[in-house]
């Protein structure tokens, strides 16, 4: 009785401890990713519930390829159905309980545990593929050099990981199972009969006696839930944290058409008073001079700071970029990645000196390069792809305009079509008087 309560005990504190941990540090992400600027996206909320219902939930663009498709739905519904297992064993734990919904259910008890271990299953086999297809046939999007390091051993702990919470989901089942047979101590209190796949596992662990039985099923137990608490710790600090955050994002995507580009309202004022100059307002002389662009991620939106927490570096997006393609260094999942990595520095910043001190470091030129911007041809290839509605495309424009406007830092060739814009109305070096003049070259 005494170790039936010291054990509930600690399992509270285990749960508690975890909640708390969790709790810390989606707060701690919530508070860098509102250090970007302001932006309204509460408009259309019917098209954002609609995203959300077929790109998050639905995973629309994942089925661009259906096989990758289905074995990655596997986990994700494994990920979302077996938490109702996992309330069950949570329960248990805080109640000291054994098998709680079991005599209310009744059959739909049993139905309900085949499924999840048909699930786990397939969970198991999904992810066996994966590890495959990262470390033997090494897709081409797998194996870029922004991955070396940490996000490749990431992606790989998270698949062992899984794999080991089925099988000892599994084994628990089995040994469970094998208790109530035997009807032995709690275990005979409700029977619920052999599950579909731990039923078939049953001839592994027939030979060992109850004790074994026992200690085998109660260490399945506590590796399965610690392991899971374990693990939701782990996804903040993980690419998987798209599993959460892939819901606000595709609910605060972008519904602007693709090739509209977001305008500045300075400049835009800037022609208008140029044309009209008595509507310009008379200037504040201690106002600070507009910034154009972004050069630090603070000068980002905070939707582009959600897009960096959200984005799983699953490569979509560099594997489509045409740039890419054809050799150059433009990797769009790697200015998500340099995104997010510089907002975790800027946070540990202000976190350490209570505001942010300058560290000679910037978004720009430190962490992404100007050939990484000019090599960008727009075409919005990255954002298409996506399939949580990332934009990488928006913080390259707001890095170029930076580049530009702040630091006149533009090739020649990019200052001499400015100019003629500017000067001409057109790209090219001709009068607007003269635009017109092949048509009467042509009649005479």
């Amino acid at each position: 009785m005494i170790m039936h309560l010291l054990s509930q005990i600690i399992f509270i504190i285990i749960f508690a401890a975890a909640i708390g941990l969790f709790t810390r540090r989606i707060m701690d992400i919530r508070r860098n990713i509102l250090l970007g600027k302001d932006a309204d996206y509460s408009d259309h909320p019917a098209q954002r519930w609609r995203n959300v219902l077929l790109l998050a939930l639905g995973q629309k663009k994942m089925f661009r390829n259906p096989l990758v498709a289905v074995l990655h739905f596997f986990i994700y519904a494994g990920f979302i159905i077996i938490n109702l297992e996992i309330l069950e064993i949570i329960l248990d734990g805080i109640l000291g309980t054994h098998r709680l919904f079991a005599p209310y259910l009744g059959p739909v008890y049993q139905f309900l545990i085949n499924a999840f271990e048909i699930l786990a299953v397939l969970v198991i086999v999904s992810c066996a593929v994966f590890l495959v297809r990262r470390n033997i046939i090494k897709l081409k999007r797998f194996a870029g050099r922004d991955l070396d390091g940490w996000p490749r051993s990431d992606a790989n702990y998270i698949l062992i990981t899984e794999i080991i919470l089925m099988l000892l989901f599994l084994t628990m089942n089995t040994t469970d199972g094998l208790l109530q047979s035997r009807v032995y101590g709690h275990y005979a209190e409700h029977i619920t009969g052999k599950f579909i796949v731990s039923g078939m596992m049953i001839p592994v662990f027939n030979s060992l006696s109850d004790n074994s039985l026992v200690v085998l099923e109660q260490s399945c137990w506590w590796l399965h839930i610690v392991g899971i608490l374990a693990f939701m710790n782990y996804l903040p600090y993980s690419k998987h944290l798209h599993i959460i955050l892939a819901f606000p994002n595709t609910y605060y995507a972008r519904l602007k058409p693709k090739g509209e580009m977001n305008n500045m309202p300075a400049i835009q004022n800037e022609v208008l008073y140029a044309m009209q100059p008595e509507l310009a307002p008379v200037p504040d002389p201690d106002a600070p001079p507009p910034k154009f662009g972004a050069k630090e991620v603070f000068e980002l939106s905070w939707k582009n700071l959600l897009d960096a927490y959200t984005c799983t570096e699953c490569g979509r997006c560099t594997a489509a970029c045409p740039a890419n393609i054809t050799g150059k260094i433009l990797s769009p999942r790697k200015i998500m990645m340099d995104t997010r990595d510089r907002l975790t520095e800027v946070a540990e910043n202000i976190k350490l000196n209570k505001q942010f001190k300058d560290d000679g470091k910037s978004l720009l030129h430190t962490y992404i390069s100007v050939e990484e911007l000019r090599a960008c041809t727009t075409c919005n290839a990255c954002v298409e792809e996506c399939p949580v509605s990332i934009s990488p495309l928006e913080i390259i424009l707001e890095l170029r305009r930076s580049l530009i406007m702040e630091e006149s830092n533009a090739p020649q060739e990019w200052n001499t079509m400015f100019s003629n814009i500017e000067n001409n109305f057109a790209p090219w070096k001709f009068s607007p008087d003269d635009r017109d003049k092949w048509t009467s070259e042509i009649s005479s």
